[in-house]
C-alpha cells in the first residue's frame, strides 16, 4: 500500500460556562481522538474585563470560557500536561496576558517552557475590520503583537506567536481577493514591525513561525484555489519582500474553521453537508492542505452545540483522514488547467488590492478603507441572496421541509447555566481576597512602566500573572497606557448606488417622515461586548439606502449609553443586535431604562441568534419584533420598521 502522510491536527473550538466545565469538555474530546485543543474565551476575557465588570453582565461564559486570573487558567488545564499538548488560543487584544497565564501554569506543572507548542491568534487588524474585540488603537496593538512574537522567539521557539486571521474577513463579506490581500497586508505590517525587535539572523525563523487562520466557504473549488493562491503569494512575499531564501521558512502554514456564517437556522440538518464540502476545500489539495482543522457543529446557527454535536464534527474529520485514501496521494490538482486559471486570477486580483493598501501606507493606515470595502462587499452578497442570484437551499429555495427530528424536544442545543456567571464572580472575588495585594500592585506598576517605556510587555505580564493580577487589571493598565479606541463602522452617511427594489420602501419612509414632521430616525445599537457587527452594519446601511436617518455608533455600548442616545437623537425606532447569547439580560435592562427615561413609546426591535422560547420572553418584555438568521430579507425588515412608526405608510404600498 502507498505510504500515508500524517493527518492534520483534529480540533474542535470549545469553551463555555466555567473553567471547570470546559476542562471536563477538553478531556472528553481528547479521549475521543481529538489531537489538539482550540480554546474559546468569553467576551469579557477577550476584551480585558473581569467577570464582575458592568460590561460583562450577561456575557460571562456565553461564547467561551471565562479566565480572570491564574486560578482559572490552572483549573482550565487541570490534568492536561501542557508540555505534551498543542493548544490554539483564539485570543487577540489580551493575547499577551492569556499567553502569560498559560506559561505560568505550564511552569507550575514543571514543563520545559521551550517545548510548549501552540498558537495565540493575536491578530488585531481583523478585530478592527470584523470581530471587534480590540482594546487599544492600532499602533500600540501592533507593538504588543510583535512583543509576543519577539518573546516567543527567545523563550518558546515552537510557539506560533500570531495567527493572521482571514476567517472573520470572509464572514464580514470579503471576496476571495480581498481575503487574500487583507490577510497578507496584515502579515506584512507585523513583519515590518518585528524586523526591529529580533536579530537579523533570527528573522527568517520568525517569518516561519507566522501562521494563518482561514475560512472555507461553500464555493469549494474557489476556496481550494484560494488556498493554493495563498501558498504561492506567501512564498512570493517572503522571498521578494523579506529576502527569505530558505524554502521551509516560506511555507504557508494555516489552520482552518469552515464557514459558520453559511450555516442556516432553516433545515439545520443540511449544515452537515455544508461542513463536509467546505472541509474538502482545505484538505484535498496536498500542496495547500491545512495543518489543523476545526469544524463547527451542525446546529451552531441555533445556539451552543452539545458535546455530541462536536463529536459528530470530529468524526467527519476522522472518516476523511483514516477511512479514505486521500492521504496516500500527491497533489490531485497540479497541472489542472481550470485550477491554474482560477488561481492565477485570484493572485492577480489580490496583488492589485495589496498594491492599493501598500500605496496607502500599509494595513494600519488602510483600516478605514478596508472596513468600508468589507461592508460594501457584504451588502452585495446579501443582495444576491435576496434576489435569488445566490441559492441557499432551505433559505431562498426549497423552503418546504419535514420537521427535523434532530431539533425536536428539549436539549437540542446546550444552554449555559445561569448560575455559572454567579459561580465565576464569587470565585473571582475570593481570589482577590486571598492574594497579596502589595505584590499585585507592584507587578501592575511594573507592567505600566513597561508599556510606557517601550519594553517588551511579556515579562511584566508573566510576573503579574504569577502575582495574582486579574484580566481586568491587566486590561485597565493597558487602556491607561495606550488609550481606548473606537474602530470605524464602515457605514458611510451617503446612500449607496444600490436602489433596485427599494422604491416602494423609500416611498413608505417618505410618507412616514412627512407624517412625523422630520426624517424617520432609526437608532441601531449593539449592547454588551459582542463585536460581531456584520448584521448591525447591514441593517444600518439598508435603512440609510431606504431613506431613513440612521444613528449607528458601532459596538460595545452599555444599555445606559444606548438609551441616552435614543433620547438625545429623538429616535423613532431602536434596533438592537446581539449574537453572543446575552440577549435576555441586556434587553431586559435596556427596556427597563427605556421606560424609566419616558421612552416606552419608542418601539424596540431585536436581532440575533435567539431561540424561539427566548423570543417569546423578549416580546413579553415589550420588544416589538425579533429577527434571527432565518430573516434574511432586509427589505421585509425595513417595511416592518416603517410600519411600527406609521402603519398607514406601509398599508398604502
Amino acid at each position: 500500500m502507498p505510504q500515508k502522510e500524517a493527518p492534520w491536527l483534529f480540533r474542535t473550538y470549545a469553551g463555555h460556562s466555567t473553567a471547570r466545565a470546559s476542562n471536563q469538555l477538553y478531556r472528553t474530546n481528547l479521549s475521543k481522538g481529538q489531537t489538539g485543543l482550540s480554546v474559546a474565551f468569553d467576551l469579557p476575557t477577550q476584551t480585558g474585563y473581569d467577570s464582575d465588570h458592568e460590561l460583562a453582565r450577561g456575557e460571562v461564559g456565553k461564547v467561551g470560557v471565562p479566565v480572570s486570573h491564574l486560578g482559572d487558567m490552572r483549573m482550565l488545564f487541570d490534568q492536561i500536561p501542557l508540555e505534551q499538548m498543542n493548544t490554539s488560543m483564539t485570543i487577540n487584544a489580551t493575547a499577551p496576558w492569556l499567553l502569560a497565564l498559560y506559561i505560568a501554569v505550564a511552569e507550575e506543572q514543571g514543563a520545559d517552557i521551550s517545548r510548549l507548542q501552540g498558537t495565540v491568534q493575536n491578530d488585531l487588524i481583523k478585530e478592527y475590520l470584523s470581530r471587534g474585540t480590540y482594546i487599544c488603537p492600532p499602533k500600540p496593538s501592533l507593538r504588543m503583537i510583535t512583543d509576543v512574537a519577539a518573546y516567543t522567539q527567545r523563550h518558546l521557539p515552537k510557539w506560533n506567536p500570531m495567527n493572521v486571521c482571514s476567517y472573520h474577513l470572509q464572514e464580514a463579506g470579503a471576496t476571495p481577493e480581498q481575503e487574500l490581500a487583507f490577510a497578507l497586508a496584515t502579515a506584512c505590517a507585523v513583519l515590518d514591525d518585528l524586523k526591529g525587535k529580533v536579530p537579523a539572523e533570527d528573522f527568517p525563523n520568525m517569518v516561519g513561525r507566522i501562521s494563518f487562520f482561514v475560512n472555507a466557504g461553500i464555493r469549494f473549488v474557489t476556496e481550494l484555489c484560494k488556498m493554493r493562491a495563498f501558498v504561492d503569494l506567501w512564498d512570493e512575499l517572503c522571498r521578494d519582500r523579506y529576502g527569505i531564501t530558505d524554502a521551509k521558512y516560506r511555507r504557508f502554514r494555516y489552520g482552518v474553521q469552515v464557514n459558520s456564517l453559511g450555516l442556516t437556522e432553516q433545515q439545520p440538518e443540511n449544515n452537515v453537508y455544508r461542513i463536509l464540502i467546505e472541509m474538502l476545500a482545505v484538505t484535498l489539495s496536498k500542496k495547500a492542505r491545512a495543518r489543523a482543522v476545526q469544524l463547527p457543529a451542525w446546529n451552531e446557527a441555533l445556539g451552543l452545540p452539545r458535546p455530541w454535536d462536536q463529536q459528530w464534527s470530529l468524526r467527519m474529520q476522522q472518516i476523511l483522514a483514516y477511512e479514505t485514501d486521500l492521504l496516500e496521494y500527491d497533489d490531485l490538482f497540479d497541472g489542472n488547467p481550470a485550477i491554474d486559471r482560477k488561481v492565477a486570477a485570484l493572485k492577480d486580483g489580490a496583488r492589485q488590492e495589496l498594491a492599493q493598501i501598500d500605496a496607502m501606507g500599509g494595513a494600519v493606515a488602510a483600516i478605514e478603507y478596508m472596513k468600508s470595502r468589507l461592508v460594501e462587499a457584504n451588502a452585495e452578497r446579501i443582495a444576491r441572496i435576496e434576489a435569488k442570484e445566490t441559492i441557499v437551499v432551505g433559505v431562498n429555495r426549497w423552503t418546504e421541509a419535514a420537521p427535523s427530528p434532530l431539533t425536536a424536544g428539549d436539549g437540542a442545543i446546550m444552554v449555559v447555566d445561569e448560575a455559572a456567571e454567579r459561580d465565576q464572580v464569587e470565585r473571582l472575588q475570593a481570589w482577590r481576597a486571598g492574594r497579596d495585594e502589595a505584590a499585585v500592585k507592584q507587578a501592575l506598576e511594573a507592567l505600566r512602566a513597561a508599556c510606557l517605556s517601550g519594553q517588551n510587555v511579556m515579562p511584566a505580564s508573566i510576573a503579574a500573572a504569577k502575582a495574582g493580577a486579574t484580566t481586568g487589571e491587566w486590561g485597565a493598565v493597558v487602556r491607561a497606557a495606550f488609550g481606548e479606541y473606537r474602530a470605524p463602522t464602515g457605514v458611510s452617511r451617503s446612500p449607496s448606488n444600490r436602489t433596485e427594489g427599494l422604491e416602494p420602501i423609500r416611498e413608505a419612509v417618505a410618507t412616514a417622515s412627512a407624517r412625523l414632521g422630520r426624517q424617520l430616525k432609526f437608532l441601531v445599537g449593539k449592547p454588551g461586548l459582542d463585536g460581531h457587527s456584520n448584521g448591525a452594519e447591514q441593517i444600518a446601511a439598508r435603512a440609510r439606502d431606504c431613506g431613513m436617518d440612521i444613528h449607528y455608533e458601532g459596538i460595545r455600548l452599555t444599555p445606559a449609553e444606548i438609551v441616552a442616545a435614543a433620547a438625545a437623537e429623538e429616535a423613532h425606532v431602536v434596533g438592537l443586535s446581539i449574537l453572543s447569547g446575552s440577549h435576555l439580560p441586556l434587553i431586559r435592562e435596556t427596556m427597563e431604562r427605556m421606560r424609566a427615561a419616558g421612552l416606552d413609546h419608542v418601539p424596540v426591535v431585536v436581532g440575533g441568534i435567539i431561540p424561539e422560547e427566548d423570543a417569546v420572553k423578549l416580546r413579553a418584555m415589550g420588544v416589538a419584533a425579533v429577527y434571527t438568521p432565518k430573516d434574511f430579507e432586509l427589505n421585509r425588515i425595513m417595511l416592518d420598521i416603517v410600519a411600527l412608526v406609521n402603519p398607514e405608510a406601509v398599508a398604502a404600498e
